[in-house]
């Protein structure tokens, strides 16, 4: 493979390993400067690639390793994330008149519900061990296969099917104990909340059942909703939706307020 090859089929993997770069770190700037080592590392590595793996495959172990260094020295994020940085937000009028702004003014600043369930997904897997993290997002929004997760990571096939059970078994139970959409004693109601400071004039029931989660919650069983609520952040870039520019500054907020909690409290 040439240079020039390589960097066409870069190209068109570019949106995809960005969008999972921005999962891993919850930055917008250390995404493009990982995206961009992922590619300097993989010019640098052509020669050795002998195409016993996908292209695919290999330039996402690239920007694996990558992020998996970066963030190894950093703290997990609480599971409770979204109320932290809701009260901090709500004490934060800076914070709130830009979000506005953003709304009023930009072409990618509206707000969808959908768009916020990717969202609060990409927070909320942060509070995972990096590994149960790195393995859900392969295989659950990437769809990577378990031999491929196995190589993308490094590890045995045993030890990703661990990984993937692991992390998958948490996140159930994190969002079937705090979402409101999914269970109607949930404590986090943000999705419904936000429609209503964005969206006065948008009944936020009517949004509501457009969502195939929120419609089947009824009757759909926890793992079910799961793989509904998986669906919903396959189909979301978060870097070319509707709500990207409102959704990246709501979640560069939750990681300045993170950083801040775990510093202040030594978690």
């Amino acid at each position: 493979m040439t240079t020039d090859h390589l960097t066409a089929e870069f190209q068109l993997l570019r949106p995809k390993l960005r969008s999972y770069l921005l999962r891993v770190t919850a930055s917008a700037a250390d995404t493009d400067d990982l995206l961009q080592d992922t590619y300097i590392k993989a010019v640098e590595n052509l020669a050795g690639w002998r195409g016993d793996a996908s292209l695919s495959t290999w330039l996402f172990a690239i920007a694996t390793n990558l992020a998996k260094d970066h963030q190894r020295a950093r703290r997990r994020w609480s599971e409770k994330v979204t109320d932290i940085a809701r009260e901090a937000a709500l004490a934060d009028r800076e914070f709130f008149q830009t979000t506005m702004h953003i709304h009023a003014t930009s072409p990618q600043g509206s707000f969808e519900i959908k768009e916020h369930i990717a969202f609060c997904f990409t927070c909320i897997a942060k509070s995972l061990p990096l590994e149960q993290q790195v393995a859900l997002l392969l295989k659950e929004v990437y769809e990577f296969k378990v031999a491929e997760i196995a190589r993308i990571m490094d590890i045995s096939e045993a030890m990703t099917k661990y990984y993937l059970h692991a992390g998958r078994v948490k996140m159930v139970q994190v969002f079937d104990g705090r979402c409101s959409l999914i269970n109607k004693e949930g404590v986090c109601h943000q999705c419904s909340e936000l429609n209503g400071i964005f969206n006065p004039r948008r009944d936020t029931q009517q949004e509501l059942v457009k969502i195939s989660l929120v419609r089947e919650a009824a009757t759909a069983g926890k793992e079910e909703l799961f793989d509904l609520r998986m669906q919903i952040v396959r189909g979301i870039d978060p870097f070319e939706s509707n709500s990207a520019e409102l959704q990246l500054h709501h979640l560069e907020f939750n990681r300045k307020i993170m950083e801040s909690f775990l510093k202040k409290d030594g978690v």
